[in-house]
């Protein structure tokens, strides 16, 4: 009966393993390759550099105001990872850092309830929070991971190994009993060029525990060169794998820097329309008052005989109106925080609280900057009388705008310069043509040089009684050779060959589709700026006439003159200016954000805020 007993053991080497073998050395390490890519993928793509992070803070504002508002969550997880348990066996005790020490959570810093909230803090809670940010900026992060893992096979790779073993051996014979212990070390190399090189070195020591107790030490050296001729030879086809990942990588760059835009451009939408939907709800509860105290004065006048009883009643519909009008804006403005904390990365129950007063401010700007109003406030004059039966001619609109109502050809041209999305379109088009020129490789004929050398024997307690080998290149085995590949079945190339073609039609037709869709938004954007605009210049006239309206007809119904139907229709006409107004003058600054985000020269730093574009800025 024969039986053996092996025992294996495998070690890092403390040489060929420089993150130390811990988790956090090669967490770190993973890092620090990622970093470096990412910040020349900046300099290439933005021509800057720029801070970056995929690390979240413990303390997010969303869990500060979970736990500073006493808001209902679901468990530790809602929290964010740093508040999860360690599990069992765990890697890293001290990542991610905890939130918190072990146990229930603790305190956090204060915030005020509800937490007051502007645009320019909406815009960097946003750039901190924001889910969807910061799953684009982890896509980046694995895109500089999937470039490191490629740029690794034309490194110079090393490997080694230690291994023992105790062998018992007893059978009809003799007793064979001894230890094997071997040591291996290898190093690879693969060349841009298509060559490959591999060697390795293996150092065997073999001692018997039984018999003659004899030992013996073992040495082997081989190495092999490959170098394709034909078939899979050239730079351009052999590192086609690592280009693109470079190219990737520089994709990811500039679809993050365009989403940043968009983010803002959503993140301020978002504000303002939720600033509009507040003024609705003011108007609207002036509104309200206004007809509960017209309610009461038809009553006085019912009383006194002076009003019949049936337009009292039509009085006291339109204030319910107004009151069902009151409570649906204010519905709908919570809703619409609600879609903006989202946004953001906020709980929806987190109790914030808007700045009603950059509204005003918007106001202002439009008044100044936009030359919203053709006589400023204050100085309206009325115009002549003219013959009804006088020729009308229409005014059409004024293409004296903004400073962003800018010629159609011009933003256009903007656009297709600075738009990174069509940039990345552009680079998928050479991407394509690329992958033409490595699926001919492909079909070629293959022919590959190979060479070999190997030097020195091994020992194994079999050989434990040869003397000990020794590494004499001279006496080693030497062979070269070439391996063909005839193009006898090259299916699968020949539709992949053809495929590649098809997919450089479809990303040339990608870049011609989005260059047409560009120039429409822009042609579109700028047509909403031009019909804000005039709607903002009639509303504003709108509401100057309504409130004049309004208090010429509360006279006319105490002098008899007027009827109650009058002075609601006032009411109604003042609240619809009052609403176009606000609507017209966000739709203004909203369809500039848009075009300036459109037109690519929307610019957003780290910290979320955008600067906006100058015409006589040189682009």
């Amino acid at each position: 009966m024969v039986w053996r007993i092996a025992f294996g053991i495998t070690v890092c080497s403390a040489l060929l393993c420089p993150a130390g073998c811990r988790p956090a050395a090669y967490r770190h390490e993973a890092d620090e390759a990622a970093l470096s890519i990412i910040e020349r993928g900046q300099r290439e793509a933005l021509g800057r550099d720029q801070p970056f992070s995929i690390e979240q803070p413990s303390q997010t504002l969303r869990r500060r105001l979970l736990l500073g508002q006493d808001l209902p969550y679901s468990g530790r997880t809602a929290l964010g990872v740093a508040d999860l348990k360690t599990i069992a066996h765990w890697p890293e005790a001290d990542y991610p850092p905890p939130a918190d020490p072990p146990g229930e959570v603790g305190p956090v810093q204060p915030l005020d309830d509800p937490l007051r909230v502007s645009m320019v803090d909406a815009l960097m809670i946003a750039a901190r929070n924001s889910p969807d940010y910061q799953t684009r900026k982890e896509q980046l992060f694995e895109s500089a991971l999937a470039l490191d893992l490629e740029a690794k096979d034309f490194r110079y790779l090393f490997a080694g190994a230690l291994a023992s073993r105790y062998i018992d051996n007893p059978g009809d014979g003799p007793d064979v009993r001894g230890l094997e212990n071997t040591g291996t070390a290898s190093i690879a190399k693969r060349f841009k060029t298509g060559a490959a090189f591999t060697a390795h070195l293996a150092l065997d020591l073999v001692k018997l525990l039984s018999m003659d107790r004899a030992s013996s030490f073992g040495i082997l050296a081989d190495a092999t060169i490959t170098i394709p001729l034909l078939r899979g030879s050239g730079a351009h086809i052999v590192t086609e794998p690592l280009t693109q990942a470079e190219r990737d990588v520089v994709y990811s760059i500039l679809s993050l820097e365009r989403f940043k835009r968009t983010l803002a451009v959503q993140v301020a939408t978002q504000y303002l329309s939720a600033l509009e939907q507040l003024d609705q709800v003011k108007n609207t509860e002036e509104n309200y008052r206004g007809l509960v105290t017209e309610v009461r004065r038809a009553r006085k006048l019912a009383g006194a005989g002076r009003l019949p009883e049936m337009q009292v009643d039509q009085a006291r519909q339109d204030e319910l109106r107004a009151r069902d009008r009151w409570i649906g804006a204010q519905q709908t403005y919570a809703r619409r925080v609600d879609t903006l904390k989202l946004t953001l990365g906020l709980s929806a129950d987190a109790r914030i609280e808007l700045e009603h007063s950059q509204l005003q401010q918007i106001a202002e700007q439009a008044q100044q900057v936009l030359r919203a109003l053709t006589t400023p406030p204050g100085e309206q004059t009325e115009e002549e009388p003219i013959s009804a039966d006088a020729a009308v001619t229409l005014r059409p609109p004024s293409r004296q705008g903004g400073p962003l109502e800018i010629e159609p050809t011009k933003a256009i041209e903007l656009a297709l310069k600075h738009r990174l999305d069509l940039s990345v379109l552009h680079g998928e088009v050479f991407d394509a043509q690329r992958k033409v020129v490595v699926a001919a490789d492909a079909l070629r004929m293959g022919l590959t040089l190979i060479g070999t050398g190997r030097a020195g024997n091994r020992r194994t307690l079999n050989s434990a009684g040869l003397p000990n080998a020794q590494l004499r290149p001279e006496m080693g085995l030497y062979t070269v050779g070439l391996a063909l590949n005839l193009p006898l079945e090259r299916t699968f190339e020949r539709n992949v060959y053809r495929r590649s073609y098809i997919a450089l039609e479809q990303s040339v037709r990608a870049v011609q589709e989005l260059e047409d869709k560009i120039k429409q938004e822009i042609r579109d954007e700028l047509r909403s700026l031009l019909q804000a605009r005039e709607s903002f210049q009639i509303q504003y006239e709108a509401v100057r006439l309504a409130e004049r309206r309004v208090k010429s007809t509360a006279l006319f119904l105490q002098a008899g003159r007027a009827e109650v139907r009058d002075v609601l229709e006032s009411q109604e006409a003042l609240l619809s200016a009052q609403n176009a107004r606000t609507a017209a003058l966000v739709d203004y600054r909203v369809a500039a954000l848009e075009l300036q985000r459109d037109m690519g020269v929307l610019k957003i730093d780290d910290q979320g805020l955008f600067s906006e574009y100058e015409p006589n800025d040189n682009e």
